[in-house]
């Protein structure tokens, strides 16, 4: 199992707080001494937030887009095969050496063939049943050399597979030849000692095989006859009773493998895996790469172990807006400035919530607290999330400790906050520089629900709505696109001029939607909201209210 990485991760379609907490508190968490911890990010980033790490030379921070454990999260860093070719002796040394239930059969190329499962191959040769079931030994004369260790004193078609009857020589050699008649010597196997005239009767009669235990010495003459007829001659250094029990085992593994195995991907989802297993009477499944060889076998036990990935989420706290599968890994950490949403966790964890200006005044609180100074950079990463969800300081948002730490991040960055901001907002406000429609409006998303109404609402900052008046129609029918797939019963987009210091409301849903939204309606779909630049703290509260009633 791979050790465990720790993301630092904000919600769905980040804006410049989102990404710029993630980064800032990664750092803060590595330098109080968490391991594997990292700032990922859950969707693609807006041109704010792109203008700010070109301005602070740093990369962007790791897509996320899923975090579904996968069955390659789960495995053991060792993988027990047994080759097509071995006998099932090596299998059981397998078997009993790893405590394992289940052996995947692999040819050359690590490609499975079949898998062995313990039970069944156990019922097959260890419970006793008919003597004709106990004889029975599907070999080659080359599986069974190499199962005993032993030595070919002649080898006749030794790859040769064939269904043998085994017998043991221990006898007297009337009593042997008696026997013997109405038996087919080709379908044989004998083993015996140095009685020698038993072995003189087993070479005359063409058995198929012939293995002389102890390695003890084969006449001359005995080894002639053999030859003339055909007839394998093995000497192994086991006695009797040892040789006749690996003999039963030297059946290669391909022979007895199951084909109809169960198999899954290592990228495969853990919840793919589980429903395999729970339909199938089988211990395991065989794990395969990419290109189809075997890297694994997960069982019942594997879906028990944690998933390596865990979560630190910023800047949200509900799973609706958290990145897809969250919900399926440990969340061991929230650092936030929104409203409480319907999060839960199975134990106690750290839950930090703030009702200020921005998640990065969040973080760099907490730096303080810590007694951490941020670097330039670092403080630079601060300064911008919380620029930029204040507008500026601007926003209704903004609380006193914002203004006191935008001033803190400043002197530490070497940054004016004014002027940062300027730019900040200036690089960003440009609606024509996304790559389309959908992507300015999906660039800063977030939906919710008020009582059974869903709705979404995406936000933009510009500095004049010249440019918004210019595309309005196309937004309208994206806007209309949006709706539709998502299953929205409203969804709007909010147009905040810095400048100005207002908004514009462009939002699509029912018939009764002018009458209810209380905002004055100054064309279709498009209505006036003087003073609003928060949607966190004035529009969502608002639609929240008025279209419970909906």
């Amino acid at each position: 199992m791979n050790a465990s990485t720790i993301y630092v991760i904000g919600h769905k379609n980040p804006d410049t707080d989102s990404i710029c907490s993630a980064m800032a508190y990664a750092r803060l968490r590595a330098a109080q001494g968490l391991q594997g911890v990292q700032a990922a990010r859950a969707g693609n980033i807006n041109r704010q937030t792109e203008f700010v790490l070109e301005e602070l030379a740093l990369p962007v921070p790791p897509v996320l887009t899923d975090v579904h454990p996968r069955v390659r999260d789960v495995l053991g860093e060792h993988v027990v095969t047994v080759p097509w070719d071995a006998p099932l002796s090596r299998a059981l040394e397998l078997f009993h050496l790893h405590s394992i239930r289940m052996l995947p059969v692999i040819d050359a190329e690590r490609r499975p063939l079949g898998a062995l499962f313990l039970k069944k191959i156990s019922e097959r040769f260890l419970v006793p049943r008919e003597e004709k079931e106990i004889r029975r030994v599907q070999a080659s004369p080359a599986s069974i050399m190499k199962c005993l260790k032993a030595q070919a004193l002649n080898l006749v078609d030794g790859d040769v597979i064939e269904n043998l009857n085994l017998y043991v020589g221990a006898m007297d050699s009337a009593t042997f030849h008696q026997r013997m008649e109405g038996l087919d010597p080709r379908g044989m196997i004998l083993v015996t000692g140095d009685r020698l005239k038993i072995l003189r009767e087993a070479v005359d009669f063409g058995v198929r095989v012939l293995i002389v235990t102890g390695s003890l010495p084969v006449p001359t003459e005995i080894l002639e006859r053999g030859i003339r007829n055909q007839v394998t001659i093995l000497s192994t250094p086991f006695d009797t009773a040892t040789t006749s029990w690996l003999t039963r085992l030297s059946t290669p593994v391909h022979h007895l493998v199951k084909d109809d195995f169960i198999s899954i991907g290592a990228l495969d989802r853990l919840d793919d895996l589980r429903l395999k297993l729970l339909h199938s009477s089988d211990p395991g499944a065989v794990v395969l790469d990419g290109e189809g060889r075997v890297c694994g076998v997960a069982t019942k036990s594997n879906l028990l172990r944690p998933s390596p990935v865990k979560l630190i989420l910023v800047d949200h706290n509900e799973l609706s807006q958290a990145v897809s599968g969250a919900e399926k890994v440990e969340i061991i950490e929230v650092v936030d400035h929104h409203r409480l949403g319907n999060f839960h966790t199975d134990h106690p964890i750290r839950f930090i919530n703030q009702p200020l200006g921005s998640t990065c005044s969040v973080v760099a609180s907490l730096y303080r607290q810590s007694g951490i100074v941020p670097d330039r950079v670092t403080a630079g990463l601060m300064l911008a999330g919380l620029l930029s969800d204040t507008v500026i300081l601007k926003s209704p948002t903004t609380t006193d400790v914002d203004r006191e730490l935008a001033t803190w991040l400043g002197g530490l960055s070497g940054l004016d906050p004014q002027d940062f901001g300027k730019r900040i907002f200036s690089a960003g406000s440009a609606l024509a520089a996304y790559p389309s429609p959908r992507h300015l409006v999906l660039a800063d998303f977030k939906e919710y629900e008020a009582g059974e109404q869903k709705f979404g609402v995406g936000q933009v900052e510009v500095v004049s709505f010249q440019e918004f008046h210019n595309m309005k129609e196309i937004i309208v029918e994206t806007l209309g696109r949006i709706k539709e797939e998502r299953h929205l019963d409203m969804a709007g987009l909010l147009v905040t001029d810095i400048v100005q210091e207002t908004s514009l409301l462009l939002a699509l849903g029912g018939k009764e939607l002018p009458y209810v939204i209380s905002y004055p309606q100054v064309e279709d779909h498009i209505y006036e909201l003087k003073g609003v630049l928060s949607r966190k703290k004035q529009l969502v509260p608002h639609l929240l209210k008025v279209l419970k009633g909906v």
